[in-house]
């Protein structure tokens, strides 16, 4: 190990900065974070480290650095460009034990800044000891995305309810398994969205019974896996049970949580389906049985994707859960693929609907969609396309309207099949167009050309 990481308590305590430029300033942010009480000292002070610094407690000294300076420091950083100086400081520092760091000369320091992920009280640090700050950078925005902003709620209300925990179990093994159950439990994510009252619910208990697990309902996107929201991601990596449908890509699938069990629950037209009946009864089977479950649809689950019944199954049940959003299919595909969905000139509202035939026919309001100035998404509608043409120009939309069909939106072997209401249906049988596809009609789609998509 290279470095000792330690993390410092700084309130009101006297820190030394050398220097008055940029690189000053970003130093003297993270002290004032930290509650230092700092002197600067350098020949020059930019205008917004003298905003930072304005409170009582700091001084700032305009002129040259002198070793007298940093006695009764605890902490000394030195962020100027001249090397001299910086070597000066760092032998002052040394000869008489301070910590010190000299901006990005790692030779020179008995301590050094690491990248931070700050979700106080929860503070984590990275470092590669000065030898890759790209890397470190790297290293830390990853943990951002892993670690959540309720982790600060968190972490203050296992500090409240510490001295309680300590009273009722008097062994710190029985304490630590108590709490290890509660981290394992629904109240865990009670006390991160700070609904500390449903929190306690599951701290308090007492019994050995298993407790009731809960269902994380999460939109999977529409299957580039880099479109997954940070939340659900967080959540796919806690679940023990995965449930997941038909446009879940193998990409979104591969970063859920690896030890845990999988179940495809999918529902093809054509093929043999799971009845959603079924995916409801099993959603509160296993959270009754005290599994975290994760429910992962494509899309986003309130948008075409039975979301809504789902939970009042668990509603009925009295099941937790946790709703997570996802990038629907049709901005997903849309924006992949070059058109915009409204467009000042062209389109100023939107309507999804679906155009999954129902015992053969799609039964739509379609009159409602003869308007010129709307876009019009149909998701599932491969089966009626041809349907869907005729009724759109039968009722008032014009037979050259453009229109386009996705193939696997978003993906690496996205196609995208531009035509208009009257040649449509011939160019897609000449593609042979896999699902899932998505339809969208409107002038928006030939700005596509436009943006140079094509």
């Amino acid at each position: 190990m290279d470095y000792l990481p330690l993390h410092f308590d700084l309130k009101s305590r006297r820190c030394l900065l050398v220097g008055g430029g940029e690189i000053a300033l970003r130093k003297a942010d993270l002290l004032v974070q930290a509650g230092a009480h700092i002197t600067v000292v350098a020949l020059e002070v930019c205008a917004p480290l003298r905003m930072l610094l304005a409170a009582e407690h700091h001084e700032i000294c305009v002129r040259a650095y002198a070793s007298s300076d940093i006695s009764g420091k605890s902490l000394v950083v030195s962020a100027t460009e001249n090397s001299q100086v910086n070597q000066q400081v760092a032998d002052d520092a040394n000869a008489i034990g301070i910590p010190v760091n000299v901006v990005d000369k790692p030779g020179l320091c008995s301590v050094i800044f690491p990248a931070i992920v700050d979700r106080s009280p929860v503070v984590l640090s990275i470092s590669t000891g000065g030898k890759s700050p790209v890397l470190t950078r790297m290293l830390r925005h990853l943990l951002e995305s892993l670690v959540p902003a309720g982790m600060t709620n968190l972490a203050n209300y296992m500090g409240s309810r510490r001295d309680a925990l300590k009273v009722r179990f008097n062994s710190p093994d029985d304490r630590r398994r108590h709490t290890e159950k509660f981290m394992a439990s629904p109240g865990y994510q009670y006390a991160m969205d700070k609904d500390f009252e449903r929190a306690d619910e599951y701290l308090n208990a007492v019994s050995d019974e298993v407790q009731v697990g809960e269902v994380f309902l999460v939109g999977a996107g529409p299957g580039d896996a880099d479109l997954l929201t940070l939340k659900a991601l967080q959540f796919m990596q806690l679940a023990d049970i995965v449930l997941y449908d038909n446009l879940v890509s193998a990409d979104v699938l591969a970063r859920v949580r690896r030890d845990a069990t999988k179940e495809y629950v999918g529902k093809v037209g054509g093929d043999k389906s799971t009845p959603q009946e079924s995916i409801n009864d099993k959603l509160v089977r296993l959270a009754s049985a005290g599994y975290r479950v994760l429910r992962l649809k494509g899309g986003d689950p309130f948008i075409f994707g039975r979301g809504g019944e789902e939970l009042e199954s668990l509603v009925a049940a009295n099941i937790p859960f946790h709703i997570v959003p996802g990038i629907t299919a049709a901005s997903g595909c849309a924006s992949y693929a070059g058109i915009p969905l409204t467009h000042r000139d062209y389109s100023q509202s939107v309507r999804f609907v679906t155009g999954h035939p129902k015992n053969g026919q799609v039964d739509l309001a379609w009159q409602e969609f003869a308007h010129k100035n709307q876009t019009i998404v149909f998701y599932m509608g491969l089966g009626g396309l041809e349907k869907i043409c005729q009724q759109l120009i039968l009722h008032g939309r014009g037979a050259e309207t453009p229109m386009a069909v996705i193939s696997n939106g978003t993906l690496p072997n996205a196609k995208v099949v531009v035509g208009t209401l009257s040649n449509m249906v011939e160019r897609v049988k000449r593609e042979q167009l896999q699902r899932p596809t998505l339809i969208i009609v409107g002038e928006v789609v030939g700005l596509r050309d436009i943006l140079g998509f094509a």
